[in-house]
């Protein structure tokens, strides 16, 4: 852990400090990044659309997002301070379904469940936390009393759509391998417990963040109020004068260069998914 310094508002150097003031604030007390390719995992559909995939012969993964990520925290036995993070990612596929050779592809969407485990420093909390934004009988979604354990955030970049194949289904390979959220279930418009001919197995590349924080007091400088210089300009209702001041596209006339997305130095390769020589014609 770095080393902390302490503030002196009577130092010579922070003569523009009007004051030292103490705030609350949410200390990071251990992060990781990772860089993940999750191979092969079960696309799974609702009824109808699997319908379009028993009878497929061919399929193309088109994009991915991520829908969400279920977190559990939990203290790690026997080593203090150290904390153990479950994360349940939930992605939402789109992938092309060829009915015939060289027809035109079908577009349907399903949900890939990924697990992840990480063990992260959270230090130790052994109050329990009360506040008195908490009403036990007001109608509001108020915070609720609890144990002093740090926070766990998950930060994800838009997933990269990999690869996308077919494999011989068995009706184990139907069974989710958890639960799905209701407001998962309500985006696609129904179950996706169902018997399956074949399975789409999809390839996703995924960039994450996961951090430990706590909520600490600290004793920070304080220069000023943030008073706002700019002043808010009325907009107009003029269509033809809010399009008179949009910049016109270049760029969208005449699209970039390799060179331009990946730099001069960065090759197509520089992912790390698929060699230069293997690309089509």
């Amino acid at each position: 852990m770095a080393d902390e310094k302490k503030f002196d508002a009577t130092n010579d150097k922070d003569t523009n400090c009007s004051e030292a003031v103490c705030i609350d604030a949410q200390r990071v007390y251990d992060s990781c990044g990772d860089k993940d390719c999750l191979a092969d995992l079960r696309v799974y559909f609702t009824d109808r659309n699997q319908e379009l995939v028993d009878s497929a012969v061919n399929v193309r993964l088109r994009d991915a997002d991520i829908l969400t990520v279920l977190v559990d925290i939990e203290p790690v036995p026997f080593h203090r301070g150290f904390y153990s993070i479950d994360m349940t990612y939930f992605f939402e596929v789109c992938v092309d379904v060829f009915a015939l050779p060289g027809a035109p592809p079908t577009l349907i969407e399903g949900v890939c469940i990924s697990n992840k485990k990480v063990i992260l420093y959270g230090s130790e909390g052994n109050v329990k936390v009360f506040s008195s934004e908490l009403s036990c009988d007001d109608f509001d979604n108020q915070a609720r009393m609890t144990r002093n354990l740090p926070i766990a955030t998950v930060q994800v970049a838009r997933p990269v759509a990999l690869s996308a194949r077919f494999c011989s289904s068995s009706q184990q390979n139907c069974i989710l391998p958890c639960k799905v959220p209701s407001k998962i279930k309500e985006r696609f418009g129904g179950e996706f417990e169902h018997s399956c001919c074949k399975d789409i197995y999809a390839t996703i590349g995924v960039f994450s963040i996961v951090q430990l924080q706590r909520n600490v007091q600290m004793l920070i400088p304080s220069y000023d109020f943030c008073i706002p210089e700019k002043k808010c300009h009325s907009s107009s209702d003029n269509p033809c004068e809010i399009f008179s001041k949009l910049d016109f596209p270049t760029n969208e006339f005449f699209p970039p260069n390799v060179e331009d997305l990946t730099g001069n130095e960065t090759s197509p390769c520089s992912f790390g998914c698929t060699p230069c020589t293997n690309y089509p014609e």
